[in-house]
This record gives structure tokens, sequence and C-alpha cells, in this order.
């Protein structure tokens, strides 16, 4: 006994919306970068502490309150150095900073 399949081929919106759907399904399952490959991890960022460090010696030297001081980003500069780009009340302030905490210097970016 031999199955015989028969196609109905059918035109209008229907057959559309299931193509556009199934794309959107497959698209779906594609994967991204892992974690490693992603942009953010490969860089390493200032410790929050330092960051907010920083971020007071902004406020201290822009004579603003520290509320208005944010840490816009950071990153590592040697074994011992990190520079904290900041917003201190709408002015963009740089800030260098050593592993112990010390300001080895503040200012406008």
């Amino acid at each position: 006994m031999t199955a015989s399949v028969k196609w109905v081929v059918r035109s209008g919106p229907l057959p559309g919306l299931f193509a556009a759907g199934l794309v959107a399904v497959v698209s779906a399952c594609t994967s991204g970068p892992t974690p490693d490959q992603m942009a953010r991890t490969t860089l390493e960022t200032a410790p929050a502490d330092l960051q907010l460090l920083c971020a007071n010696e902004a406020a201290r030297s822009a004579g603003v309150e520290s509320s208005k001081v944010l840490p816009v980003s950071s990153r590592k500069l040697d074994a011992k150095n990190y520079q904290v780009e900041l917003n201190a009340g709408g002015t963009p302030t740089r800030c260098i900073i050593d592993a112990d905490g010390k300001i080895v210097s503040i200012g406008a970016a």
C-alpha cells in the first residue's frame, strides 16, 4: 500500500504570515557571543570603592554635592592605576587613582 501526499498551495496572507513567523522563530535560535567574548568583559574596570573615592574627590574639587557626581566609565591603565571618567554636575571629569586608593590626578576630561 502506497500513501500519497497531496500538497495544497494557497495564496493570500496566511502562507506569508506563516513564513514570516517561521523566519522569526529560526532567527531567535541563533546564539550571540559567549560571556568571555563580550566587549564589556574584555576590559577590566576600576573596583567600586575606587570609583567612589574618585567621585568624592571630583565633588570636592568641582564644588558640587557628591550626589551630583556619577562615574560614567572606568578602565585599568596598568598594573597599579585606574582611570575613572565622571560627570561632575554636568562637567566631564577624569580621575586617575592607584590600586591603594591614592588619587594620582583629577581634572577636566
